[in-house]
């Protein structure tokens, strides 16, 4: 097949066969006047205009011996000159033929259908072809025997044979015309009177609709005593059934996380009592639990009228089931039952970031185990934008969802509001954001983000970035109407900086305190592309801890305390007292 390429000479001279399977048209060498057998290798141009009539007529017979009138016809090759027969006709079609040009398969094609009708050669005659496309659709007339009972007619029972072969499919399987299609099977002339879809004997009409009315009338009684017995169960199964039904539609792979019962979670926590209570947020309470087999565990339970609603349920789900990392909050399982959505956690006995900064505890973290801390939620947002596949962005780092476990491991938690980041081709090249609503904590939105609502990982960095100045000072993001970050960057830009270090973090090298603060400024740079990436924090971070002195805490050795009390000497390299930014009395901080 050369069809439309740039041939314009062949040499010696072109004098294919006739039945050859060669195709030239579309190419200059078919403008040659001097090409033969034009017809058959140069045209047609396009499939639609490909209408070829295969067999020949019969012109040496008279043609009042046939009544072409009455839908008769010549049969040519037939052992009978002059055959006169009524024809079957076929509409036929083969799907994906492995061809593009029929004449040199024309008989490999006969044989291969009077093979499968139990037909001669000479009955079958293809009346014409017309290329559709990728397919090849064409008439054929099927003759009757010569020779049969009723000369020129095909008897009632051969042709219920022979249409029954057409409608089961069962020719046998063929890889070079492939599957095809049976459009039509015309009965005409001789054959009108046949009802090959209708039995002869039937049921009379009014038998069939006492029936119809019968059935339908036993199906109605049938389902409104089902509808009685099941209403209750079923509506039951309605509600709770819906949010399992949405977690299969989302193909959630959920190796390893357990799916548990309303019971099961009400027993663990012995039936959500106060006592039990250990947070709570715009999402509802979290309690404390104890499973069957003594794992201490977080229970986070969603209120009617939360601000977490089930596709927060679900990303959750999705995210933390196939993310595994030291430094991300681990997902033991979720309830979605009893109208209930919870999901359950690892317990992080030592609790929030934001707890320990805003002194509830009675003991501040020292300024290494903060730098610790830091490095730890580095590492955690680090994996999910480089390890993770494919990648995520939090959307929601805040201080309230860095949770440390009792070993002061800290850990992301809260991945409600995640989404997962564009997927890059082999050569790194696509976008690198998604185009989202602004969603997340105010106070720790990436400013650029708030503008464009392009979610990239450097908006991450900048969250990231506001928690390590409230690591810095405790403040909050936004206290009082003013910013965490303008008064940093002007306490910084004066050289007052030290005024507004958090005072209970005991004793601590200025050098790295400054190196610290530079980092965190870096982070939260207006520009995202002037912004270090996590690779770079975590580095940075690491390069800072590994050189700081071994002043107060020494978390490394087995038995050291991770805190210092809140009435610990200051020791900087300034002693001023804090920033009027705290009012001084610390309202109650619930997790999220």
């Amino acid at each position: 097949d050369f069809r439309n390429n740039y041939i314009s000479n062949v040499n010696g001279l072109l004098n294919p066969p006739v039945n050859a399977s060669l195709r030239l048209h579309g190419n200059p060498i078919c403008r040659n006047a001097s090409i033969q057998n034009t017809d058959d290798f140069c045209g047609p141009k396009e499939y639609k205009d490909y209408i070829h009539p295969i067999s020949n007529n019969i012109t040496d017979c008279r043609i009042q011996s046939c009544p072409l009138d009455n839908y008769y016809e010549f049969v040519s090759g037939s052992s009978i000159p002059c055959f006169c027969a009524s024809p079957l006709r076929v509409g036929y079609r083969l799907k994906s033929p492995s061809f593009s040009y029929f004449p040199p398969y024309q008989e490999d094609f006969e044989m291969y259908v009077t093979k499968s009708l139990e037909l001669e050669l000479y009955q079958l005659h293809i009346d014409s072809v017309m290329w559709e496309k990728r397919r090849l659709r064409m008439y054929l007339k099927l003759f009757p025997k010569v020779g049969a009972k009723r000369s020129g007619e095909f008897s009632t029972s051969e042709v219920l044979r022979i249409r029954g072969i057409f409608t089961t499919w069962v020719f046998p399987g063929s890889d070079l015309f492939g599957p095809y299609e049976l459009l039509n099977f015309t009965l005409v002339g001789p054959y009108a009177h046949l009802n090959v879809d209708t039995p002869k004997k039937g049921i009379s009409k009014g038998v069939l609709i006492t029936m119809v009315v019968v059935a339908v009338a036993c199906a109605i009684l049938f389902s409104s005593v089902l509808t009685v017995v099941i209403n209750k169960q079923h509506e039951r199964y309605r509600q709770t059934s819906s949010r399992k039904s949405l977690i299969s539609k989302l193909s959630i792979t959920l190796d390893g996380v357990k799916s548990f019962t309303f019971r099961e979670l009400a027993k663990a926590t012995d039936n959500f009592s106060d006592s039990s209570l250990v947070g709570r947020g715009g999402y509802g309470k979290v309690y404390k639990g104890i499973l069957w087999d003594n794992t201490t565990v977080a229970i986070k339970r969603t209120e009617e009228g939360s601000l977490q609603g089930e596709k927060e349920f679900l990303t959750e789900i999705e995210m933390l089931s196939r993310l595994h990392h030291r430094n991300l909050v681990s997902l033991v399982g979720y309830c979605d039952e009893e109208l209930e959505q919870m999901l359950v956690y690892e317990f992080m006995s030592r609790g929030t970031l934001r707890d320990w900064l805003s002194n509830r505890s009675g003991k501040s973290l020292s300024f290494r185990m903060r730098l610790q801390v830091a490095l730890d939620s580095a590492k955690g947002i680090l994996y999910l934008h480089t390890e993770a596949n494919p990648p995520i962005f939090h959307r929601d780092i805040k201080s309230t969802n860095i949770l440390l476990d009792s070993n002061f491991t800290a850990k992301v938690a809260d991945f409600g509001l995640s989404r997962l980041a564009p997927v890059l081709d082999e050569d790194g090249a696509g976008p690198k954001h998604v185009s989202t609503l602004v969603r997340g904590t105010p106070g720790y939105l990436d400013p650029e983000y708030l503008l464009t609502h392009k979610l990239t990982a450097k908006s991450d960095v900048y969250s990231l970035g506001i928690v390590f100045l409230e690591i810095l000072t405790s403040m909050k993001p936004i206290s009082h109407g003013k910013n965490i970050v303008r008064e940093v960057k002007v306490a910084h830009q004066t050289g007052t900086m030290f005024s507004i270090i958090d005072n209970r973090m005991g004793s601590y090298p200025s050098e790295y305190v400054e190196k610290f603060l530079s980092l965190a400024l870096w982070c939260v740079n207006d520009k995202p592309e002037k912004r270090p990436s996590m690779l770079d924090v975590v580095r940075e971070l690491e390069h800072i801890l590994e050189n700081v002195p071994e002043t107060g805490v020494d978390f490394s050795k087995p038995g050291s305390n991770f805190f210092v009390e809140s009435s610990s000497t200051f020791y900087s390299s300034s002693n001023v007292l804090g920033s009027d930014l705290s009012s001084g009395v610390d309202p109650a901080v619930y997790p999220r």
